[in-house]
């Protein structure tokens, strides 16, 4: 056999992983292979595989007799739509997926890479945990990838997909990762599963239950998007990409996007005059936005606050807006950590916010104040004002309380307010407000629901409009609602080359 030969031979070796009968079993499952995975991400003939002969060092419990190419990880890089990204997948066909010593060099190798060129960095994580037979040197290894995972945030977008097992300390990497995206019945993220749990609590939990797709999305909020199948998990990945740039030193790329009549009739009727009626913000976003381009994230999270990529005459935005439909959109804890972290992945991106404001204030009772509404809430204020990138605020109904100041007002740093002119912008609500300030005089009158009625009226009349805001500039502009649109491509256009200049420090202190 000569040298050539060989090498093909190592190469067959090398796309086999764990061999056929694995192969079979992961099929069995209705789960892809590493290989097939990466082949339906990137575009086709794309692919360029780097370590493809790679093997473990370790040679404890029989293991020096069980050698695998590649090692249980595919590595390299590629293009998706013709733009670079890198992406390593996990083989599960090759000892469970799970990471060793060499697994992790490989990784942490590729995420060196698409740091130093500038481009993202996508994991197909597929994997039993640390080998065990390599003991500490493969919790190492876990470390190290954390550890590149930190140092990469926000300076290149980080991409995971949870496409089968992800127990223990391999939930750590995908966690400091920008969006997690799982599928359903057939990943799984917990740090401790289902057997330790009945051991220490006495609870009869699936892994399903504990740690699959929609309790993710739903409950506890770790994955941003929960799957139907690979394939699905893949398309998302696409998707999502379209909407960034490569790296924090680029801007997320333009569409093309002619200009006709940028006029929505439909937003004159959308919202209704009794300002206690729910409307489903999502028909606003609709009607601002290019059609079809809105990609909500975290969708079954904390439902009254919504975030999401969109684009505006084909330019790249993020949306963060309350939802009247849900809680009234009021903002609770898990709504503030949920618009937090996607406004402080925007600014990071350099990628335009938009803010539509229909919100009563915070959620009141001891379980949010014990569960840190404070301290929650703080971190939506934060992100808002750290937040350089160009900023648009619409205020379409309520602006209450702290609620109006953290939602991207003036006073934290929006550059352009648009209000709509049945807008009511105040520290409450107006019988909450004559209750307190008119108590007295109330109580005293011959008929105290009248007199009620008269100074909510009065109360209602001078300070539930968006006017005396205006006066003080702190909305720029009352505006017609089916104008939005325009307005909001005029601004965004306006605002393409802001620069702000911040002061030197090493960084801030969120409130965690």
């Amino acid at each position: 056999m000569n040298k050539f030969e060989i090498l093909e031979q190592k190469k067959a070796e090398a796309l086999l992983g764990g061999g056929e009968k694995r192969i079979a079993a992961q099929h069995k499952k209705g789960k892809l292979t590493a290989r097939e995975r990466i082949n339906i991400l990137l575009d086709e003939g794309s692919f360029e595989e780097i370590g493809m002969f790679v093997s473990h060092r370790c040679t404890d419990f029989g293991m020096g007799n069980e050698q695998y190419l590649g090692d249980g990880v595919v590595t390299g890089y590629g293009t998706i739509h013709g733009r670079l990204v890198y992406v390593f997948s996990q083989d599960f066909t090759v000892f469970g997926g799970s990471l060793s010593e060499t697994h992790a060099e490989k990784i942490c190798k590729i995420m060196d890479m698409a740091m130093e060129n500038g481009a993202p960095v996508i994991g197909l994580n597929d994997s039993g945990g640390a080998r065990i037979q390599e003991g500490v040197v493969s919790l190492g290894g876990y470390a190290d990838i954390f550890y590149k995972n930190t140092r990469a945030s926000g300076v290149i977008p980080q991409l995971s997909a949870i496409m089968g097992p992800c127990a223990g300390g391999a939930v750590y990497s995908p966690a400091i990762t920008d969006f997690i995206l799982m599928v359903e019945q057939s990943s799984y993220m917990f740090v401790t599963g289902p057997n330790v749990v009945k051991t220490v609590t006495h609870e009869e939990v699936t892994s399903e239950e504990l740690g699959g797709a929609q309790t993710h999305a739903s409950k506890s909020g770790v994955t941003h998007f929960a799957c139907i199948n690979e394939v699905d998990c893949i398309n998302h990945i696409k998707k999502l990409l379209s909407y960034m740039p490569q790296n924090c030193e680029e801007d997320a790329p333009n569409y093309p996007y002619e200009m006709g009549d940028e006029t929505r009739q439909k937003l004159n009727t959308l919202i209704p005059e009794n300002p206690n009626m729910p409307y489903d913000m999502k028909e606003v976003i609709e009607q601002i936005c290019d059609d079809n381009s809105f990609l909500e994230v975290h969708k079954e999270y904390a439902e009254n606050i919504i975030v999401g990529f969109a684009r505006v005459a084909g330019r790249s935005i993020g949306v963060v807006a309350n939802q009247p439909a849900s809680m009234a959109g009021v903002l609770d804890n898990n709504s503030s950590k949920k618009g937090a972290r996607f406004v402080r992945f925007c600014d990071a991106f350099n990628i335009p916010l938009l803010t539509l404001v229909d919100v009563p204030g915070f959620l009141p009772g001891t379980d949010q104040e014990w569960n840190g509404i404070i301290t929650n809430g703080a971190k939506l204020l934060y992100a808002f004002c750290e937040a350089t990138v160009p900023k648009i605020t619409l205020i379409t109904r309520k602006a209450y309380g702290g609620a109006y100041d953290v939602m991207n007002s003036k006073h934290i740093g929006a550059d352009l307010n648009f209000a709509f002119p049945n807008s009511e912008i105040a520290v409450m609500g107006a019988k909450g407000a004559v209750e307190i300030i008119f108590k007295k005089e109330i109580d005293a009158a011959e008929n105290p629901q009248q007199k009620l009625d008269e100074k909510v009226a009065d109360y209602a009349e001078k300070f539930a409009n968006p006017y005396g805001a205006a006066a003080r500039g702190f909305i720029d502009e009352v505006i017609i609602p089916d104008q939005a649109r325009k307005k909001i491509i005029k601004g965004f256009t306006m605002l393409q080359n802001k620069v702000c200049n911040m002061p030197r420090k090493k960084h801030g202190n969120i409130p965690m």
